[in-house]
């Protein structure tokens, strides 16, 4: 007895010839679309926070600040320069140093002409229009 070529039985009847296959990739395959260059969460972890912290940096400084530190920590949680939201922690910080500055400057300026003013009017309350001052 013996044995049939590979890919025949014995009782089927002959196949017919095939025609030959072009190969899967004659012509080559489109690469994948990506959806544009976006990037992995990582990548960008905090850069949008440390934007905001930035301009919030010249608006409100205090606000700034947090938001700035927040976006510096999930950066680097997610091992990430965020260039941004370190200037925007100098830039609050200084704002506020400032406006601390500031705030003495006028608060010794108010006191100094209060002060020069009752030297000149002498102690007790003195009203003048819609001003009412008391002097020690």
């Amino acid at each position: 007895m013996s044995t049939p070529p590979p890919g025949e039985y014995p009782g089927q009847p002959p196949q017919a010839p095939q025609a030959p296959q072009p190969p899967k990739d004659q012509y080559g395959s489109a690469p994948a679309y990506s959806g544009g260059s976006a990037s992995s969460g990582d990548a960008t972890a905090g850069k949008t926070l440390g934007i905001v912290g930035l301009i919030l940096a010249f608006l409100a400084p205090p606000i700034g600040l947090i938001l700035s530190i927040v976006a510096l920590m999930q950066s680097k949680n997610a091992g990430v320069k965020n260039t941004l939201a370190k200037v925007g922690l100098i830039l609050s910080i200084v704002f506020i140093v400032l406006g601390i500055i500031i705030t003495i400057a006028l608060v010794a300026v108010g006191a100094s002409a209060v002060s020069e003013v009752c030297g000149e009017l002498g102690s007790g309350t003195h009203t003048s229009g819609s001003t009412t001052i008391t002097c020690p």
